[in-house]
């Protein structure tokens, strides 16, 4: 049936910039420095709130003590107040919490926890396993090498980048300020960057040139990263079909490998037109259950290991403008540990204008959060994933709220210790001194 109806098909995706501010030296993310410049007023950029602030040192995998953790069977009465949060458009939602704050009494709780859809800007995080599968296989004992090939591999955008409009930070020392701008044709930055760009600015360029350099490691094998001339030659020179075998295995087997389920939770391709056009791939979906497995075991140290799962909960750390679901007035104090993606398309409708997360066709958007609430008694740490498909309403805001309403859910379960009021200090009465006998 000739179809009459124009689709407007927009990936969105997160802007907010992550991994500790401490760390610019270590991995030669230049724009760590610069934000950290601006939270002492040398410099002009973003003030962070409390909650992004920790040190590298103070992010740990909560955890890696207990690699036999399993998510607990779901609790009825919790998983009915979270279904409550969502209220008429609870069918529209897939939402879990796995709540840790009482490690003794691990709390679960799910809705549609099976309901699968495309996860947009949240397919990174299993570009990020699969790059450091990648490194942990070609350096399994050598973590100071792993540093030194994130830290020294260079990545220069080429045609890989196109299109994406999503801006990236770019500074230098000695600039005064921070240039929000696209990657650009002939950008180069370390390899780690790339992946810092593509974690927190959600960049779909920076993503396609990490994705192009995966494959890039796979064909190469210990020539990589070897000349450009080398790496093109490849490229050039290899069946496309090969290219989209290499590619998958390279980006797929990694979830296989952590124990996840590839029918469940799988980035198919890559985030670029141009890199689906020179690599074949295969269709991207997550479920809210996956996602949580995910990040349950990236908490125990077992995605890949320890220093991999520990890197990748740095990226994920948040240490900028929080946006969408992190955006929420109520984790100003919390360390959140963020991914964040959307996907939405339009069709004429009357009396609908299309807006930026507000498709009448399709309008997912997707939230995954670790939450850590250090200052006050009792801590808390709770772990969220949220996928949903609203239709016509700002999905942007829908998440923020339900982050409110979530977070206070998991406050309600651990009410906060009220300090004892301090005993009232008698200040003593002066009294005049007795008069001299005459």
């Amino acid at each position: 049936m000739r179809r009459t109806l124009a689709l407007l098909l927009v990936f969105a995706a997160a802007v907010a910039r992550a991994y500790p501010l401490d760390g610019a030296e270590a991995t030669g993310i230049a724009r760590l420095e610069a934000y950290r410049l601006a939270q002492e007023g040398m410099l002009k950029g973003p003030r962070l709130p409390k909650g992004a602030l920790l040190s590298s040192g103070e992010i740990r995998l909560r955890l890696a003590d207990r690699p036999d953790f399993e998510i607990p069977p779901a609790d009825t009465t919790l998983s009915a107040k979270l279904r409550t949060l969502l209220g008429g458009d609870a069918p529209r939602y897939g939402v879990v919490l796995l709540d840790l704050s009482d490690p003794a009494h691990p709390r679960y709780a799910e809705h549609n926890s099976d309901v699968a859809q495309n996860p947009g800007s949240v397919g990174k995080l299993m570009v990020a396993l699969a790059w450091f599968q990648a490194l942990a296989d070609r350096h399994p004992d050598d973590l100071e090498a792993r540093r030194r090939l994130l830290r020294e591999t260079p990545v220069v955008a080429d045609a890989f980048i196109q299109s994406d409009h999503h801006t990236v930070p770019f500074w230098r020392p000695g600039d005064t300020r921070v240039v929000q701008r696209r990657i650009a044709l002939g950008d180069r930055a370390n390899l780690w960057t790339y992946l810092d760009w593509m974690a927190s600015s959600s960049s779909n360029a920076a993503a396609s040139m990490v994705q192009k350099h995966l494959l890039l490691q796979r064909g190469l094998g210990e020539r990589y990263p070897g000349s450009e001339a080398e790496a093109a030659a490849f490229l050039a020179e290899t069946p496309k079909a090969e290219l989209g075998k290499l590619f998958e295995d390279a980006i797929q087997s990694p979830v296989r490998r952590a124990g996840l389920d590839l029918e469940r939770l799988r980035q198919g391709s890559f985030f670029s037109h141009v890199g689906k056009q020179r690599v074949p791939g295969t269709s991207s979906t997550a479920t809210p259950r996956e996602l949580l497995r995910y990040l349950v075991k990236l908490e125990q140290g077992r995605l890949v290991d320890g220093f991999s799962s520990l890197e990748i909960k740095k990226l994920l750390y948040l240490t900028d403008r929080r946006i969408r679901y992190a955006s929420s007035p109520a984790l100003a104090d919390a360390a959140v540990y963020f991914k964040s993606g959307s996907l939405y398309s339009c069709q004429p409708e009357p009396g609908f204008v299309c807006r930026k997360y507000h498709g009448n066709v399709r309008n997912y958007m997707n939230s995954t959060a670790i939450v850590e609430v250090s200052g006050r008694r009792p801590p808390l740490h709770y772990i969220a994933v949220v996928l949903s498909n609203v239709l016509r309403r700002n999905s942007a805001v829908e998440h923020q709220t339900l982050g409110t309403r979530i977070h206070r859910l998991v406050e309600s379960l651990h009410p906060a210790e009220v300090a004892p009021a301090p005993a009232p200090v008698t200040k003593p009465v002066e009294r005049s001194a007795d008069p001299a006998p005459r």
